[in-house]
């Protein structure tokens, strides 16, 4: 099976925009520092193609158990195609142990079938970075921020959870300073533009209202009816002290057959009971029926 099976053909339409925007990304100086620095690890020669030489993988897996000793058991020599693509899983496979974030890493593909170099780079310099992490003299990458752990004791802990964090907001600056009498106004200017200051910020302004020039000129008592009349259509004074008809009248009301508060009102009916007749003095009292009167109550 030759190695021609495993490779894609020629990309048209938006796969060969994608693929053609991955190569632009693809850094030929970059590519001369990774180059110098796996020859001189591994002292083997890459070749003109950089991609090319590293394709079979023997290369990689030779690089990561010098970084590594012991990463990569076996390496395979073959020309075979499975061979190949073994040894560079196997290559991705230590890498990831070295310690390689794998959304870093490239897949066998994006190196054997020629689809994504930039990536291959990209996982390269990663390797880089996390070599120098690690203390090995290397000329390309950058170091990674070394992890620092603290450590606090359960008592500190348990303070931290009544301190407010600053994200929170504070009130170490807070003052009361302008603030006003509670109902006032708040003057606002700009000292930029050469404004004075209030004088007196507790006088309540024209503008707000006053209660200056008010009277009672004219007020009745309360419950009573104000008038209201325009002097110049000559419409003449209302008597405020009587109360009209319409509004009703006592003149008629009397207290005749009111009864003492509580007493019960005697009621009947001249048809159905005999007068009472009242002896005089020295008269026998005459005996009348129980009938003659009944009580309402």
């Amino acid at each position: 099976m030759s190695s021609a099976h495993f490779n894609r053909g020629p990309a048209y339409g938006l796969s060969a925009e994608v693929k053609n925007k991955l190569a632009q990304k693809y850094d030929h100086q970059r590519e001369q520092e990774l180059r110098e620095w796996i020859e001189g690890v591994t002292g083997r020669r890459i070749g003109n193609n950089f991609m090319d030489g590293l394709k079979d993988g023997i290369i990689l897996c030779e690089f990561i158990n010098k970084l590594q000793p012991g990463s990569v058991k076996k390496v395979n020599e073959s020309t075979q195609n499975w061979h190949q693509l073994e040894n560079i899983g196997n290559f991705i496979k230590a890498i990831t142990k070295y310690g390689v974030k794998p959304h870093d890493i490239f897949e066998a593909n994006d190196l054997f079938e020629n689809t994504n170099h930039t990536q291959v780079q990209s996982t390269l310099l990663a390797l880089a970075s996390m070599a120098k992490t690690k203390g090995n003299k290397v000329n390309v990458g950058v170091k990674y921020a070394e992890k620092q752990e603290r450590k606090f004791e359960p008592e500190k802990l348990r303070e931290g959870r009544n301190i407010i964090g600053l994200q929170m907001g504070t009130n170490k600056f807070a003052s009361q300073q302008g603030m006003t009498a509670y109902g006032t106004r708040r003057h606002l200017y700009d000292p930029k533009l050469g404004t004075d200051q209030p004088l007196d910020q507790a006088t309540i302004s024209l503008q707000m209202g006053t209660n200056k020039g008010a009277s009672q000129a004219g007020m009745t008592a309360p419950g009573t009816k104000r008038q209201i009349f325009e002097p110049a259509l000559g419409m003449e004074h209302c008597d405020m002290q009587n109360v009209s008809l319409q509004m009703g009248s006592n003149k008629g009301a009397s207290q005749r057959g009111m009864t003492v508060y509580g007493l019960p009102r005697q009621v009947y009916d001249p048809k159905y009971c005999l007068t009472p007749e009242y002896p005089e003095l020295g008269e026998p009292t005459p005996n009348h029926h129980a009938h003659n009167y009944y009580n309402s109550a």
